[in-house]
């Protein structure tokens, strides 16, 4: 069983900033491809970043360019978002995608965080 964990979400002012990270544990075969996305109300998902699992292929919602930095750790099989110059239009639930195997010869698949609300708002 496999469980992804997301931390640092909260209220920030507008300009502000906030880090997430999400950790991935259980039965881990390997880490690839790990990113967040997320939902506004009355949107739909959208992808806001994610990063391969040599950090060599990063990519970007046009919306955060500039602003948010993704990462990842895969000694800790944790995936960061360093969110900087929030915006209101930033808030929204932030959920971690991590594609995962769990067995040697098993295929990989998605699995989801259980989200983090963000909210900017002064």
């Amino acid at each position: 069983q496999v469980q992804l964990v997301e931390v640092g979400g909260g209220l920030v002012q507008p300009g502000g900033s906030l880090r997430l990270s999400c950790y991935a544990s259980g039965s881990i075969f390997s880490i690839y491809d790990m990113g967040w996305y997320r939902q506004a109300p009355g949107k739909q998902r959208e992808l806001v970043s994610d990063i391969s699992i040599g950090g060599d292929k990063i990519r970007y919602a046009d919306s955060v360019k500039g602003r948010f930095t993704i990462s990842r750790d895969n000694a800790k099989k944790t995936v960061y978002l360093q969110m900087n110059s929030l915006k209101p239009e930033d808030t929204a639930v932030y959920s971690c995608i991590v594609d995962i195997r769990t067995r040697a010869l098993g295929p990989a698949r998605q699995y989801w965080g259980q989200g983090t609300q963000v909210t900017v708002s002064s």
